[in-house]
């Protein structure tokens, strides 16, 4: 039987390549990202980032019009964040991204490769309830220092 579990990004060259830049761009705005990162509804955001101050920014990269167009559970995101972005490589037709199901109003806008990103439209900052940030603040935390720990221990059982 197929496997239903979203595929990881390391298996979609194009979708590493835009998580990269996009964890770049979010470093310089001193935002620490994770890449695949489950939320407390069972969802796997692609990326994941905490800023100075707690903010929660959730990435969802798409690498073809399909991918878009399939995706109906992303607005289970938005409750586990701040801000949410799209992330796109060069050359994605933006123009779905004005779409009210794609809610412009609130989403922002990347586009990214490998090396780079740039912000096309910003994110509104929606803030979290402070129990929600405090949870997914922790979450967020654990996974990191379990990841860590994978590295230096990888004998240990994989997240």
């Amino acid at each position: 039987m197929a496997s239903l579990a979203k595929p990881c990004l390391d298996n979609v060259p194009v979708a590493r390549d835009v998580a990269r830049g996009v964890s770049r761009l979010l470093f310089r705005r001193e935002l620490l990202a994770l890449c695949e990162v489950p939320l407390g509804n069972g969802r796997r955001a692609d990326i994941m980032a905490l800023g100075p101050k707690g903010c929660v920014t959730i990435v969802e990269i798409k690498v073809s019009r399909a991918d878009l167009r399939g995706d109906l559970k992303w607005p289970e995101y938005l409750d586990y964040c701040d801000r949410y972005y799209w992330a796109v490589p060069p050359g994605f037709d933006p123009a779905p991204f004005e779409e009210a199901w794609f809610m412009p109003d609130r989403a922002g806008l990347i586009v990214a490769d490998r090396y780079d990103a740039a912000v096309v439209r910003e994110a509104v900052d929606t803030p979290l309830a402070s129990s929600r940030r405090r949870a997914e603040t922790l979450r967020f935390a654990r996974r990191a220092a379990r990841r860590l720990l994978g590295e230096t221990d990888p004998g240990l059982p994989a997240e």
